[in-house]
């Protein structure tokens, strides 16, 4: 595998960083679950939050600001050939802009579970697991690029700067009761077009990407926490424990409670 993970630090809520500015002497992405920053990296800068990853090459001055409280991975790593990147870029020319957002939510999701589970672990077994989920990670960007640049837009869609406000409206209103309706009139929008519409932008419905986003946080609530399931469903959105279960156990797998002890042994 080309990816190696040199460091992996999991840093939950955390307010503001201790620098605003570093310089790594090694490649640096900082994985976004939760809140949002912003960013500066050469001629690069802009936000970034849930879905989005902020990569810095060695040697660059990373400038950064929290906005929201931030959730997010750090990893340092290195690449094994830099002559042989079986993920198709570059890293030293072809990554272009600092953030790369993911169009596919449910993978990233899942890999940021494993993360959570592995972080604070470098045996080898789990070492070699962050390992792939980074190369895995990255393959699935060059995919992505790939399709953009064939299709002069995410996922063959030209950019959506409305849709784009769409998304961090749902990243900010997920873990609390909201309407959608509401917030399709707010964007000038009746609810259908505005489903079709972000469905062409983001490849899922906004209840979905809503739902997504409600999962992850309620994953770590659930291992980091000992919530009540009804205390974790009111932070995640939910009206009640009965309707976050039916929920998490369709698209978990898994009912809340088993995910809470196997994630806990």
């Amino acid at each position: 595998m080309p990816l190696r993970i040199l460091n992996h630090v999991y840093w939950r809520a955390k307010k503001q960083f201790m620098l605003e500015s570093d310089v790594y002497r090694n490649w640096t992405m900082f994985a976004v679950e939760e809140g949002r920053f912003a960013y500066e990296i050469g001629e690069s800068r802009g936000e970034a939050g849930f879905g989005d990853l902020v990569v810095c090459p060695p040697g660059l001055d990373f400038h950064r600001r929290t906005l929201e409280p931030l959730t997010f991975h750090y990893l340092e790593f290195a690449w094994e050939d830099p002559g042989e990147d079986a993920a198709g870029i570059d890293p030293a020319a072809d990554w272009g802009e600092a953030k790369r957002p993911v169009a596919d939510l449910a993978r990233l999701t899942s890999t940021y579970r494993h993360w959570v589970r592995t972080a604070e672990s470098w045996d080898e077994a789990d070492r070699k697991w962050k390992d792939h989920l980074l190369n895995d990670l990255w393959r699935l960007l060059a995919a992505e690029k790939a399709e953009e640049t064939r299709n002069g837009g995410r996922d063959g869609i030209p950019a959506d700067p409305l849709m784009e406000k769409a998304e961090k409206a749902l990243s900010r209103l997920a873990n609390e009761p909201f309407s959608m309706r509401e917030l399709a009139e707010s964007l000038g929008l009746r609810p259908v077009p505005f489903t079709r519409r972000f469905y062409k932008h983001a490849g899922m419905t906004p209840s979905a990407y809503v739902t997504e986003l409600r999962m992850n946080r309620a994953c770590r609530l659930l291992t980091e926490t000992n919530l009540p399931l009804d205390s974790v469903a009111r932070q995640c959105g939910y009206e009640n424990g009965f309707y976050l279960s039916r929920v998490f156990l369709e698209r978990v797998g898994v009912r809340p409670s088993v995910y809470r002890k196997t994630r806990r042994v």
